[in-house]
């Protein structure tokens, strides 16, 4: 028994959802295996069961409730054909063994003639097969030869063209697929357009029939298969008497004497689905010169598929684009706009994520009693999910050092905070500089992180506080870091960096590691901006045209000279 859900509002408006396995966990996180992107729903808000052939859902103790009919489920519920799921404000209705019989409220194709059947059933068919014709088909340009006359072929191309001009997706393709085939073969009883999901799935994506009332159809999958696997179009001229479908109950049931199946071939050649019809007319089987004329017209569906498919990625990558932008401009209104203006100090900074948003991390944050917390983090990952657990850190990170007064107590917080609210395989290292600008002190705390490197003004680089550096934040609950508190004379300069730049990889796989960026500490530069500048270069010229595959960040601060 298969049974899927159709998202009746929402973002994914209209999209069906098999549910192909045993658990589905609905919500906002995004590994939830149905995720629904509404600000209301919990992370983890409801899960979808599959017992014994039937299916339950249940609330997660989520903060709006699950309601299955309009009714907020407490318990376990038993689900039944057609009944409507609320998740906050989003819907989904609900079908066992329906493929295409679409809720109230959602768009239908246009199947002027057809009804939808009710069920659909693969028949594991077998037997000696008495086809009486084969085609093989390539998806390469003129490959295809027709023998029918000049008639029928100029009224299949011209229909299948005029029909499929300008549909841009495959809600518009497919029906209109059906509709010329039904207007070119008059014999045709019913047709369906199969797909073969990449889990080897066979999926009905549209069907139309002249008859009312089919209540449950049967297709042979070995057919279906042995087209897809063979990119060959078959004919059957009497499906009766051809072994290979004696077994399917559906030539019993409904007497079908000729089938066609001919497979569906993409751009690069891989066959994916079929178009498959037939008659129940002996008088009217169909013949070599049809099989040539659906697998020509085939071809074109193939192309209008490729082509919605490509419009559809187009558009949602477009939506990305636009999010990612929207996520970038977010991201850096989280990150320091300018450095700080505090007597004495200079500073610098840079930041690079290998994708529109990263997961660095680097922030001044403001202190009671003259001082500044100067921190530097790197979430593990990139990209969005790294750049969320970012956000959380400025948050929680702020939070913290301005709440409690002592450093080792304000990262306890912050660990605490994190081991309870990230997944086990998360984490993120941290180093945390509070400089007291009065005194000219520098407190260290370590979670993890590259220690700070201080510049003496002999050239002389110390890597401070190394030997108390602790595990990364949200490894694990009431962990202790310890303090380590320097002073800084004038001309001493700390830089502090995340592994983007000594991991930096060439062309050759090899990584810049630390000895350039001690080199250029070691150099006496005019500025901090110089340093940067120049540790930032050698780490983009060492990459040369190599991808960026890890974000970058760098902080260099500097008491200056008297």
């Amino acid at each position: 028994m298969s049974s899927y859900l159709i998202a009746i509002n929402g973002p994914d408006s209209g999209k069906k959802i098999y549910l192909a396995g045993e658990k589905f966990v609905l919500g906002r996180h995004p590994e939830c295996d149905i995720l629904v992107e509404v600000g209301a729903v919990s992370r983890h808000h409801a899960q979808i069961t599959k017992d014994s052939q039937e299916y339950y859902i249940e609330d997660l103790g989520s903060r709006n409730g699950t309601y299955v009919n309009e009714k907020q489920i407490a318990d376990k519920y038993h689900l039944q054909d057609s009944d409507t799921i609320r998740i906050c404000d989003v819907d989904f209705s609900f079908h066992v063994d329906q493929p295409f019989a679409a809720p109230s409220g959602l768009p239908q194709g246009n199947l002027d003639e057809s009804s939808a059947f009710g069920t659909i059933v693969f028949d594991e068919d077998e037997g000696e097969s008495t086809i009486m014709s084969k085609l093989e088909v390539s998806s390469e340009p003129g490959s295809i030869h027709l023998t029918a006359s000049a008639e029928v072929k100029l009224l299949a191309l011209l229909e299948i063209t005029r029909q499929l001009s300008g549909a841009l997706t495959i809600e518009e393709v497919l029906p209109k697929v059906l509709d010329s085939l039904f207007k070119i073969f008059l014999q045709a009883d019913r047709g369906f357009i199969i797909v073969r999901e990449a889990d080897g799935q066979l999926i009905p994506k549209w069907t139309k029939s002249r008859r009312e009332g089919d209540d449950e159809v049967r297709i042979s999958k070995t057919v279906v298969n042995h087209v897809i696997d063979s990119k060959e179009a078959i004919l059957s001229a009497d499906a009766a008497t051809d072994t290979r479908f004696e077994m399917s109950q559906s030539i019993t049931d409904f007497k079908i004497r000729s089938i066609m199946c001919v497979p569906l071939i993409n751009s690069d050649g891989t066959a994916f689905g079929v178009i498959q019809i037939d008659t129940l007319d002996q008088r009217k089987r169909f013949q070599q010169e049809d099989l040539e004329v659906l697998v020509s017209i085939a071809s074109q569906a193939s192309a209008a598929i490729d082509n919605a498919n490509m419009h559809e990625i187009a558009l949602k990558r477009k939506s990305m684009d636009r999010d990612l932008k929207l996520a970038t401009q977010v991201q850096k209104g989280f990150l320091p706009k300018e450095g700080p203006d505090i007597p004495d100090y200079t500073f610098y900074d840079f930041y690079l994520a290998a994708n529109a948003v990263g997961g660095d991390y680097y922030d001044y944050i403001p202190l009671p009693n003259d001082r500044l917390a100067i921190i530097v983090g790197d979430v593990v990952g990139h990209g969005i999910a790294a750049s969320l657990l970012m956000a959380k850190l400025s948050a929680d990170a702020r939070y913290c050092l301005v709440l409690e007064p002592d450093p080792e107590k304000a990262i306890y917080m912050l660990n605490n905070k994190f081991a309870e609210a990230i997944p086990d395989d998360q984490f993120v290292t941290l180093v945390v500089n509070i400089l007291d600008h009065k005194n000219h002190t520098m407190t260290v705390l370590n979670a993890g992180h590259q220690a700070p490197l201080l510049r003496r003004n002999d050239g002389k680089i110390d890597m401070i506080a190394e030997e108390e550096i602790n595990l990364p934040l949200g490894v694990m609950e009431d962990m202790d870091y310890e303090a380590v508190t320097v002073p800084i004379a004038p001309g001493e300069s700390f830089t502090l960096f995340t592994d983007g730049l000594n991991e930096a990889m060439n062309s050759d796989g090899d990584q810049l590691g630390m000895d350039p960026i001690l080199n250029q500490c070691a150099k006496k530069h005019a500025s901090v901006e110089d340093m940067g500048k120049a540790i930032i270069q050698d780490t983009q010229a060492f990459m040369g045209d190599h991808k960026q595959f890890d974000d970058m960040c760098l902080v260099i601060y500097e008491r200056n000279a008297e």
